[in-house]
Parts: structure tokens; C-alpha cells; sequence
């Protein structure tokens, strides 16, 4: 029970401290695994599970379709809508039949999504690291990405040594004394 209540703190503070693009990725990542589920479950005759997770991949879909920008994105968005109706409608159709093949139709269709998202936020990370090269930050995050080793940080300069206990003059304040 403890390693669930930790799995749930952790995907919590995952998806609050999330940007929207990685909110994005979170969701796929979510309907992928639920399509997963569904055809294991629908391979082994498990039809509860099945459509518990078959209903959780629609409102994976339902949700792509609600925060779908239709005035920003125009003709993308456009198709984008009528992709994910088309997905709603397989899956809508799987857990009528209870034939796993539209779900593993869908499940292809977000992973390939999926991969365009993660390709096209990886090139705008590349283009803003090319005009900013002195963010060190977003240079050991995209290491990150690409199974890099964080860059490594410039050596300190080395810190003044302290002058010698017998060489420091101490001045006491209450019960703290200070060298200086």
C-alpha cells in the first residue's frame, strides 16, 4: 500500500509541476498504456478490465479533443479533430466487438503522435539552445534527453583560505564567536 501511495505522490507532483507540452506527452503516455491494457485483457477473454481500460483511452482521446486549440491551430487542429474522432470511434467499436484489433489501431496512431510531439518540442528545445547557448540548464536538460552525462559545471575558484586559528582575531557575539 505504501509503494502505491508513493507511485501516486510521485505521478501527482509529475503532472502539477508540468508544462503543457509535457502535460501533452503525460496524456499520450496515459492512453498508450491504457490501450496496452485493454488488448492484454481482450487477448485473455478479461472483458471487465478490457473495457475499464478501453473507457479509459476514450477519455484520453476526449481529452486530446478538448484542449485541442481549433482557432490557433487551423487546418492542423482541424485534422488532428477528425484523427481523434476517427480514434474514438475505433475504440467505441473494440469494446462493442471485444476484438482487441482497433484497439491496437489506436494504440499505433498515439504512439506515432506521440513521437511528432516529442521530435517537434525536441527541434524548438534545439533552436532555443542554438540562440541561447549560455543556459546551462536547458544545455544539461537536453543532455538529459539524449542520454548524455550533464555537462560538467566550471571549477569554483578556489575559496580564500582561512587564516590560521592562531593568526584570526575572534570576536565574540552571545554565545557565537566569529574570526574576522
Amino acid at each position: 500500500m505504501t509503494n502505491n501511495n508513493a507511485q501516486l505522490t510521485y505521478q501527482a507532483t509529475r503532472i502539477s509541476t508540468a508544462t503543457k507540452e509535457q502535460l501533452l506527452l503525460i496524456t499520450y503516455d496515459i492512453g498508450i498504456k491504457a490501450c496496452r491494457t485493454a488488448e492484454s485483457a481482450m487477448n485473455a477473454k478479461n472483458f471487465d478490465i478490457a473495457n475499464r481500460e478501453v473507457i479509459r483511452a476514450q477519455e484520453v482521446i476526449r481529452e486530446l479533443m478538448v484542449t485541442l486549440n481549433r482557432e490557433k491551430g487551423g487546418e492542423v487542429a482541424d485534422k488532428l479533430m477528425q484523427l481523434y474522432e476517427y480514434m474514438y470511434q475505433l475504440l467505441v467499436d473494440a469494446n462493442i466487438k471485444k476484438e482487441p484489433d482497433n484497439v491496437v489501431t489506436v494504440r499505433g496512431m498515439l504512439e506515432e503522435l506521440k513521437q511528432t510531439w516529442e521530435q517537434a518540442l525536441m527541434k524548438l528545445l534545439q533552436e532555443y539552445q542554438a540562440a541561447h547557448p549560455e543556459d546551462k540548464d536547458l544545455q544539461n536538460a537536453m543532455n538529459e534527453l539524449e542520454g548524455k552525462k550533464p555537462e560538467a559545471e566550471k571549477p569554483a575558484a578556489p575559496a580564500p583560505a582561512a587564516p590560521a586559528p592562531a593568526q584570526a582575531q575572534a570576536k565574540r557575539t552571545g554565545s557565537f564567536t566569529l574570526a574576522g
